[in-house]
């Protein structure tokens, strides 16, 4: 079996187990719910099994394409120079992580995403930097408005810029 089919199938095989550990177990003991919430969307149940869910069909997708895809293009890049600048991503990813954390009760959670959904997307070199530069933009204004305006959920603001 070629390395790339083997780790399609092995991250596969994961993603449906932890998908089966969140669904069975984690959520239902570890995430609790009001009893009197009349939208299912607005529920705390509602998006940890929607990911657990979307988790497992990754999964499922995973363990297809290891099955059933095509291994003749199976190259896997063990060459030590695609290895380090991988690791390097890995590591510049961490620090995005890092900086949006720390300055997100600076700047607000709307603003800081923006940076980081930007600077996300040319780490990993986009070939699209119009629509993501876009997408940076707008997918978290249209979710501060949906949960600050139709949800009432406080979304966090930062000291210097308020949305109203």
């Amino acid at each position: 079996m070629p390395a790339n089919t083997a780790l399609n199938l092995r991250l596969g095989i994961a993603a449906l187990l932890a998908s089966a550990f969140l669904i069975f177990f984690a959520i239902p003991n570890f995430v609790s719910a009001p009893s009197n919430v009349r939208n299912v969307v607005l529920s705390p149940l509602f998006w940890p099994y929607v990911l657990a869910g979307l988790t497992a069909i990754v999964g499922l997708g995973l363990i297809g394409v290891s099955l059933w895809g095509d291994a003749e293009d199976d190259d896997f890049p063990f060459e030590q120079g695609v290895m380090l600048a991988n690791w390097m991503r890995l590591l510049i990813l961490a620090v995005i992580m890092v900086v949006t954390f720390v300055a997100v009760p600076v700047f607000g959670m709307v603003w800081v995403s923006m940076a980081a959904f930007i600077a996300t997307a040319f780490l990993f070199r986009t070939r699209h930097p119009i629509a993501a530069v876009v997408c940076a933009v707008v997918v978290p204004l249209l979710l501060y408005a949906f949960f600050a305006h139709v949800a009432g959920v406080a979304i966090p603001q930062g000291d210097f810029v308020r949305l109203p």
